[in-house]
């Protein structure tokens, strides 16, 4: 039997706020355990919530990103439940009426083709504490520090077919809240993570099968990992007769497997009601208005500007795009140098190859725009060789100076001269007069011999393009 894959993502957004979203206490990673707990976080008797509002700012910009309908009227709700982690025995979240509703994702698919990724809504809630189970023996250590932290949940359609559509569809959602600076997307410090709902059904069916939770993924590679191997399980499963049981899992990465969790939750299960400390959330036209006039430019419209106005390839201009960052540094090299391929070129070379060695991100690179662009009018004007370029490209990494000094100090400047370019290559054909006469008896490709004898005897300065041109001069014998 052939079997139809269906997925829906939950992803969850830690809004980078200086406070949390009902309190003034600090959001920042890191600290001592429970130092950044206050009393309204640990909901202590007669405390009340006070609603951040730049928590709200950041929830509409990602709805206006998405397409989406903002709410003139959203409510917050307690979702009530008892974990070791939840001080309140509830989470204040929102369920009946989100802030955001009907939206939706574009993904790009394995073949080039782009799918359209419904979002049913994005609500705001609090984040609860964290269990911590290791150095604690039998028991586990509370940590409540990211108690009350602001998030939005992000809730897709089940429109997703397979583990790398549903990788491609979280990868496009961690660029947007990253481009709108709504969230850090530190996957690893749990900023931005993913519980995915797997189901499958036989093909052509249109009726959903049992699904089930997998929770807490923190990585693209674990997401992938997780959904094929719960399809696998459930396909198997079926197949020797057995049924799915709805119920939340957990992907346990050194096994590579899922492993059940608890019995998955309804809706009903929470006894939502309306939060009675706080009041509906009014947005007006002209709010959002004056947010979308605050807007970044997003990654889709700057893709399609990058390929309309740098003439670049919309495989380069979806890299160059990937990170507000990289098309923020990618635009300043280009207004310095002028030359959008040969920048992006050495972007997506020797650039990302320097960042992911150092493990930096673009905005800690020791090498600035401008000074790039430096380097790049070297190879511009044949100062030096692309090859040797990269050479000084290294140096600049290292902190050595800039373009021009490196080349200075290193006598790296490219031979230019035609005359002394002609008497290495005179010197070199005479070295080697078995292989010129293979040459004129048609053996084209001992030309790269030629062109290397002559870059190793020039240690690299001679331009190439010279070197090419009068290399097949002299060997034709003109």
């Amino acid at each position: 039997m052939e079997w139809e894959t269906v997925i829906g993502l939950e992803i969850h957004a830690q809004l980078n706020t200086a406070s949390k979203i009902f309190s003034g206490a600090a959001t920042a990673y890191g600290a001592e355990p429970n130092r950044q707990a206050c009393a309204v976080d640990l909901g202590l008797p007669g405390v009340l919530p006070v609603l951040n509002e730049a928590v709200v700012r950041k929830a509409v910009m990602l709805g206006l990103a998405l397409e989406a309908q903002i709410a003139p009227r959203s409510v917050f709700a307690r979702k009530n439940y008892f974990y070791p982690d939840l001080p309140k025995g509830y989470q204040i979240s929102q369920f009946e009426l989100p802030i955001v509703a009907r939206g939706h994702l574009e993904i790009e698919l394995d073949d080039g083709s782009r799918k359209r990724i419904g979002v049913t809504r994005a609500h705001l809630e609090e984040d609860a504490g964290k269990s911590l189970h290791e150095g604690f023996g039998t028991m586990t250590g509370i940590d409540l520090n990211r108690a009350g932290t602001p998030l939005v949940e992000i809730v897709s359609e089940p429109e997703l077919g397979s583990a790398r559509e549903a990788v491609a569809y979280m990868k496009k959602l961690h660029a947007l809240v990253r481009y709108l600076d709504i969230c850090d997307g530190n996957m690893q410090e749990g900023s931005f993570r993913c519980d995915a709902n797997v189901s499958v059904r036989p093909a052509g069916e249109s009726s959903f099968g049992i699904r089930t939770e997998i929770k807490n993924l923190n990585s693209f590679r674990f997401v992938e990992r997780a959904i094929n191997f719960e399809v696998e399980r459930q396909i198997e499963l079926i197949e020797s007769g057995g049924t799915v049981v709805q119920e939340t899992r957990l992907f346990d990465p050194d096994r590579d497997e899922t492993r059940p969790m608890r019995s998955k939750e309804e809706a009903n299960d929470y006894r939502y009601f309306p939060d009675p400390d706080l009041l509906p959330v009014a947005i007006h036209t002209e709010d959002i208005e004056a947010i979308r006039a605050e807007m970044p430019e997003l990654p889709d419209a700057k893709r399609e500007r990058f390929v309309r106005d740098y003439a670049l390839s919309p495989y380069d201009a979806g890299a160059l795009t990937a990170t507000r960052d990289l098309a923020d540094y990618y635009e300043a090299l280009v207004a310095a140098c002028g030359a959008p391929k040969l920048a992006a070129n050495w972007m997506m070379g020797d650039f990302t190859a320097a960042l992911n060695r150092s493990e930096l991100e673009v905005g800690d690179s020791p090498v600035a725009p401008a000074a790039l662009a430096q380097l790049l009018a070297r190879i511009q004007d044949a100062t030096i060789s692309g090859k040797i370029a990269k050479e000084v490209f290294d140096a600049m990494w290292a902190g050595e100076g800039d373009a021009d000094a490196i080349i200075a100090a290193r006598g790296l400047k490219q031979i230019t001269d035609t005359g002394a370019i002609d008497r290495i290559i005179d010197d070199v054909i005479a070295a080697n007069p078995v292989q010129l006469e293979q040459y004129r008896a048609g053996k084209d490709k001992l030309l790269g011999f030629f062109v290397g004898q002559v870059m190793k005897k020039t240690q690299g300065k001679a331009n190439p393009a010279q070197v090419n041109e009068r290399l097949r001069a002299r060997l034709r014998g003109d």
